[in-house]
């Protein structure tokens, strides 16, 4: 039996607060490959950036201050992007873009090659390649 009400979803985004935005946006970026999708304005200061990778937004917020300057962010939490690009590839990309890898490309048990790094704020990512090598 199927509940009609349950939820259906189309994708996932992710809202990140992180403490340097013009730095994180610039890492996305360059590291990643994000591009600005939207910058969001509030009398001519930025305090946030819609960012996409192919059809994964992801939108960055800078930090108010308001719980606490120093706090821990990523803690216990991680995104996996799945793509269809080749993971090792991809982790060079990365590397030669001033990137670390927390793991280097592997084979999951399931099959795809995947790696890990963080973002400037210790967020985790899992960047899984569904193109086998």
């Amino acid at each position: 039996m199927t509940d009609e009400l349950a939820l259906v979803g189309d994708t996932l985004g992710a809202s990140l607060t992180v403490a340097d935005l013009p730095a994180s946006v610039a890492w996305y970026c360059d590291v990643l490959g994000f591009t600005v999708d939207r910058r969001h304005e509030r009398e001519g200061r930025l305090f946030a950036a819609s960012l996409r990778a192919g059809p994964v937004p992801i939108l960055l917020t800078q930090d108010n201050g308001a719980k606490g300057v120093e706090r821990a962010k990523g803690i216990g939490f991680s995104l996996q992007i799945t793509t269809m690009q080749d993971a090792d590839v991809l982790a060079a990309r990365v590397r030669s873009h001033g990137g670390h890898l927390e793991t280097e490309p592997m084979t999951a048990p399931h099959g795809p090659r995947i790696f890990r790094l963080r973002d400037p704020d210790g967020f985790l990512f899992t960047i899984s390649g569904t193109h086998a090598p």
